[in-house]
């Protein structure tokens, strides 16, 4: 049963970068979250709670904070889900980390591979590899991401979600993600998680079970009929204040 998928697309919006002092207030967040655009017309609240975003009931028409809400400098690293029954890795991606140093024997080594003519050309032929190298692997590259899966994975009924990030100079307390899912106007679910509290300039990751709703079948087949017509809002919140917003979209028609 073949269910991987595949990122397709983001769209560029990147995530202040961390410094080696403390970030900006808690008000800097509040502030940021209040730039935002309103839903359709009407005005946002003067702070976005989890409360707020549990009432909604429809994705949302544009992002509820702005980039700069992240005054934590939380960093997403990689991203991995798995079918929890077979174990299989149904997606995957991690963020490359900074190029090391060569030693001088490195180097040298690497003269004399290249010495023959394009002795240091085509010699990794896994398929992986070569994705990687067709699309950069920056996670906060965007907070639009488009995926595709094949029809299979409406099948499923638990997926295991591992995170990895990393925060700035400052601890995170009560950082909580709210991710809820639509198909056209319909809510399809809701996921609460917790991540709980993070130290400073800390390396985190954690893995939330999905449990998937039943879907009837005539819903099933309007979803893979309708591809990106199944939508997704992703909020996270710091001590109850909006920090993050990302959004999906998703296709099932995979393979078809």
């Amino acid at each position: 049963m073949s269910v991987v998928g595949k990122k397709l697309s983001s769209i560029s919006s990147a995530a202040p970068k961390g410094s080696s002092s403390a970030g900006p207030s808690e008000e800097s967040a509040a502030s940021a979250a209040a730039a935002a655009t309103p839903i359709g017309s009407s005005p946002l609240p003067a702070v976005i709670t989890p409360d707020y975003v549990l009432q909604m009931t429809k994705i949302t028409d544009d992002y509820l904070c702005a980039p700069e809400a992240n005054v934590y400098d939380i960093d997403f690293t990689r991203f991995k889900i798995r079918d929890m029954e077979s174990g299989a890795v149904l997606f995957e991606i991690a963020k490359p980390g900074p190029p090391e140093q060569p030693t001088a024997a490195a180097q040298s080594s690497a003269t004399d591979s290249c010495s023959g003519a394009g002795a240091a050309e085509g010699t990794d032929d896994h398929p992986a590899a070569a994705e990687l190298d067709e699309e950069p692997m920056d996670l906060n590259a965007g907070r639009y991401v488009r995926y595709q899966f094949t029809p299979q994975f409406l099948k499923l009924k638990t997926v295991g979600a591992t995170v990895e990030f990393t925060v700035g100079g400052r601890s995170v307390k009560n950082f909580r993600m709210i991710e809820r899912h639509f198909f056209q106007d319909k809510l399809l679910k809701t996921f609460d998680f917790e991540f709980g509290y993070c130290i400073p300039y800390s390396k985190n990751t954690c893995e939330h079970i999905y449990e998937f709703p039943t879907i009837p079948p005539d819903l099933v087949n309007e979803m893979i009929m309708n591809p990106f017509e199944t939508r997704s809002d992703s909020f996270y919140f710091v001590d109850n204040s909006l920090v993050m917003h990302n959004k999906a979209d998703y296709a099932y028609n995979g393979g078809l």
